[in-house]
């Protein structure tokens, strides 16, 4: 029997001795407490909701101090995730490649230099880091004008060559691809700013200072690798009506619509089409701003030769500390880098296939049935991944004792806190009740879909683990639903002692109207 399965089963027997020297009466399926039967009547009474008419829910709490299950609406039911897939990417990556594990770029040359001149190549190699700022790469452009290259006769090549050249996931929808949540991912990127969101800029839109002008259009970073067509106008006053949206499979970036005189900029986060061309169009103009010529092109996707001199060298955040923009974010980048990460370290295949699997085989270690599950990508932007609610209270269970833990933990966005880098998804969410800075879960959504799994306190002090899948719903938002639940449960006393107006669905405010098809964790601030 594998360790983790072993220690856990040990755990359960060890658990079902205390309770029978013990005597303790505690609930099961067949003798639940009066608590738990109150628990159980107001989750069902949240779940009969209107809103959920017709929808598909699969909802289960677990006592992790007990292993009891408190409660258990289609536990088994295999549902659509969303971004609760993050759950099993973001742990297996802690467990697979190590909290201190950090991405590398580095330059490289092959030729011989003299006097400042460097006949042969110059080589970016990414090492799929999807922190990548504009910063870093002038910080590796002065690495290499401090090494005393002046001008380079060859070319710049973009050593992309880590992953392979599926730059999408398989089941996502075409008309995803513009929108920042589904980035193409590559081993050699970008980020415009420190949410990191690897393959993307910012377009900004400015009012021009009088009316019938084209507004101002600039990106963050600065770069001529996408191309603008501004067809949009300043207007004397009204409304702002601006769209940014890059054309599908080119790099152009339409933006169209209208901004009146003395109104802030208008900003929006685009994806780029190749981002490996990107990187090196910004590190290209780096070089330039240190001096440093390049006379050749820029080519993409060629290996760097081992014997290459190295130059310059570029060293990510630990896996450990990029789990907190990962998570509090729900960024979808992280999670498909990271599985075509596990894959090229475990197997030597920064495939997603590869790293499917040895996610796969760690989640099976951990004690999930695999034959229950299935995951097709990183994220969770695939509507072909299907995981039962049972599923993920097992994993959340388990892991509490692995050495990561308490990284992984406060990672997870916290309920009611309003710092985007503590609560996160949930920072607008469950505010002024018990489960405001008790509740540490992931989100997920996509039309039709939501999700939240994790932990909450119990007002006894109880660490409970819980999984609330909701699909096929009509309704603009199922989420206030999510948060009745979670605040139940941090009202929630084994000894009956809170009251039923504490236990009783507390108001929660409608969640605003989001565009369809995307989740509300990514919808970004109108300025950055």
């Amino acid at each position: 029997m594998h360790r983790r399965h072993f220690s856990r089963a040990l755990a359960l027997l060890t658990l079902a001795a205390v309770a029978a020297t013990a005597g303790a009466p505690g609930a099961t399926a067949e003798s639940p407490t009066p608590a738990t039967t109150r628990l159980n009547a107001t989750i069902d009474t949240i779940l009969a909701d209107a809103r959920l008419a017709g929808a598909q829910t699969s909802v289960v709490v677990l006592d992790t101090s007990t292993g009891q299950t408190l409660y258990d609406r289609n536990g088994d039911r295999r549902l659509i995730p969303a971004s609760n897939t993050k759950l099993l990417t973001s742990t297996a990556a802690l467990e697979l490649l190590g909290p201190g594990h950090r991405f590398s770029t580095d330059v490289r040359a092959t030729g011989k230099r003299r006097a400042g001149l460097l006949s042969g190549n110059l080589y970016l190699r990414g090492g799929g880091d999807p922190t990548m700022l504009a910063t870093d790469y002038d910080a590796l452009a002065a690495q290499v004008a401090a090494d005393g290259v002046r001008v380079v006769a060859g070319n710049l090549v973009a050593d992309d060559t880590r992953y392979d050249q599926t730059r999408l996931g398989p089941d996502w929808t075409w008309d995803d691809e513009p929108y920042y949540y589904a980035a193409q991912v590559s081993a050699l990127t970008v980020a415009p700013n420190t949410d990191y969101d690897a393959g993307t800029v910012i377009v900004h839109a400015t009012p021009a200072t009088r009316p019938g002008a084209a507004p101002v259009i600039s990106t963050t970073p600065p770069t001529a690798y996408v191309r603008i067509d501004n067809r949009a106008r300043t207007v004397a006053d009204g409304a702002t009506s601006i769209s940014i949206e890059r054309v599908h499979g080119d790099n152009t970036v339409v933006v169209s619509g209208q901004i009146a005189v003395g109104n802030e900029p208008v900003s929006d986060w685009v994806t780029v089409e190749e981002p490996a061309g990107y990187a090196a169009d910004v590190f290209r103009a780096a070089l330039h701003r240190h001096g440093v010529r390049m006379l050749g092109r820029t080519v993409l996707g060629q290996p760097t030769p081992e014997t290459a001199d190295p130059v310059a060298r570029h060293e990510s955040m630990s896996l450990g500390e990029l789990m907190t923009p990962f998570l509090k974010l729900s960024n979808n980048g992280h999670a498909e880098v990271l599985t075509k990460e596990i894959g090229r370290v475990r197997s030597g295949s920064g495939t997603w296939t590869a790293g499917l699997t040895a996610i796969s085989e760690y989640v099976a270690d951990a004690g999930l049935d695999t034959g229950k599950l299935r995951q097709r990508d990183g994220s969770g932007l695939s509507r072909r991944n299907l995981v039962p609610a049972t599923e993920f209270v097992d994993l959340l269970s388990a892991i509490r004792a692995e050495p990561w833990f308490a990284t992984w933990y406060s990672a997870l966005p916290i309920a009611g806190q309003p710092d985007r880098f503590v609560g996160g998804t949930l920072r607008s969410r469950m505010a002024n009740t018990p489960a405001a800075g008790n509740v540490h879960a992931k989100t997920g959504s996509l039309t039709g879909v939501s999700g939240l799994s994790g932990y909450v306190t119990s007002a006894d002090g109880r660490l409970l683990a819980f999984s609330i899948l909701l699909n096929n719903y009509l309704a603009a938002s199922v989420k206030p639903l999510e948060d009745q639940i979670a605040v139940a449960l941090a009202g929630y006393r084994e000894d009956g002692a809170a009251s039923t107006a504490r236990m009783a669905p507390p108001a929660v405010p409608e969640t605003p109207r989001t565009p369809e098809g995307v989740e509300c964790s990514w919808v970004k601030p109108i300025t950055c």
